[in-house]
């Protein structure tokens, strides 16, 4: 077993023991109600689309689906597609397919993915409705349902916009609430995507398995944001981010953001002769505590690179990856701005906040954390 695995697998060991503590944590009434909800609607959808983390394409499976037989009408969509890569999610549908499954890749925020999802939805209620509803005047419903923080509600906005304009619809466009934190829609609404035939999606509230899953993936669940961070320390939770980078090549492609100092110098100097008052401008409307800035992003990439690059020892070895993510949280601390006065745990709390934030939304490379069936880590 990796390193990488084996920091991730000490996650998901300290979140089981929280929950063995707190037993209400994993699942509150609310979803449970919800469960009970959307499982007596599925039977009654025209089609289901089942909205997975395309970072995690098997440990976001939503159980509750595995209780209906395997001709259920469904669609897998693979979202945050950005966050993996093309090549990535291609090889994952190949997966899906050779089990007659239906899958897409989508970004919620990328609006020609959104048409293809779109499409592929119209071509499925067409096939599913049958050659007698030919005329199109017919009504189908379309079940979103997922784990929390796959991007459901996201999605739903995206096919209501985009279907609404396809179809020169008129009136006031509704939004389902979206949010970085999980477990934010709390009952299903019905949101117009199509006409002719008029095709309605319902966005549900996101359901966990009424069982813990064992600790791999759990481990998972929490690296993606789909659980919340407050089953274990950020700390620890980025220190498994870093053990996966680690073990990756992602820190090769920043090799140019790293010179030798005197040729960052010479080259600052010449910069700031040519375009003293735009450097002037630019320094001035930067926030040194916004991470999500550009130059301070360039700042972490580059500092991955030369810590990982420099390091002597064997990242296999739990040890010395330990070490060395050691050494990558003091030099991050300059990188995010993290005042050194700062006690080293409040410190080491921000830098591990505004890591995992940036791995989250895609700013430090794609990741995929799911093997495929039948390939060796």
């Amino acid at each position: 077993m990796s390193a990488a695995a084996r920091l991730g697998r000490r996650v998901g060991t300290t979140a089981k023991e929280e929950l063995r503590r707190n037993k209400g944590a994993w699942r509150d009434p609310l979803p449970a109600a919800a469960s009970r909800a959307i499982a007596e609607r599925i039977p009654l959808a025209d089609l289901v689309v089942q909205v997975r983390d395309a970072r995690i394409p098997l440990s976001s499976e939503c159980e509750i689906l595995r209780n209906y037989p395997p001709s259920l009408k469904q669609i897998v969509a693979l979202n945050k597609m950005d966050l993996v890569g093309t090549s990535n999610v291609k090889a994952w549908m190949g997966y899906f397919r050779e089990r007659n499954c239906i899958s897409c890749g989508v970004n919620a925020h990328n609006k020609e993915n959104i048409k293809q999802l779109l499409s592929l939805i119209q071509r499925r209620v067409s096939e599913l409705k049958g050659a007698d509803q030919c005329d199109n005047n017919y009504t189908a419903t379309v079940m979103l349902v997922g784990i929390p923080n796959v991007g459901k509600s996201a999605l739903v906005n995206a096919l209501h916009q985009v279907g609404r304009i396809s179809a020169a619809e008129k009136g006031k466009l509704k939004h389902a609430t979206v949010s970085p934190e999980p477990g934010e829609t709390k009952d299903i609404r019905s949101f117009k995507i199509g006409s002719h035939p008029n095709i309605y999606v319902l966005d549900t509230p996101a359901i966990l398995s009424p069982k813990v899953p064992n600790v791999d993936i759990l481990s998972k669940l929490i690296l993606t944001g789909a659980i919340g961070d407050c089953l274990v320390r950020r700390k620890e939770v980025a220190q498994h981010f870093l053990a996966i980078h680690n073990s990756s090549e992602q820190y090769k492609k920043w090799e140019k953001l790293s010179m030798k100092d005197n040729d960052r110098l010479f080259l600052n100097g010449t910069t700031e002769q040519l375009t003293s008052s735009g450097l002037h401008m630019k320094h001035k409307n930067q926030i040194p505590t916004d991470h999500t800035q550009d130059s301070i992003v360039q700042d972490v990439r580059r500092t991955l690179f030369e810590t990982i690059s420099s390091f002597e020892g064997d990242v296999r070895c739990e040890d010395e990856m330990e070490a060395l993510i050691a050494r990558q949280f003091t030099a991050l601390q300059e990188a995010f701005h993290v005042s050194i006065e700062s006690e080293e745990d409040d410190a080491h709390d921000k830098v591990a906040g505004k890591l995992l934030n940036l791995f989250r939304t895609g700013r430090l490379g794609h990741y995929i954390l799911d093997n495929l069936p039948g390939y060796i880590q």
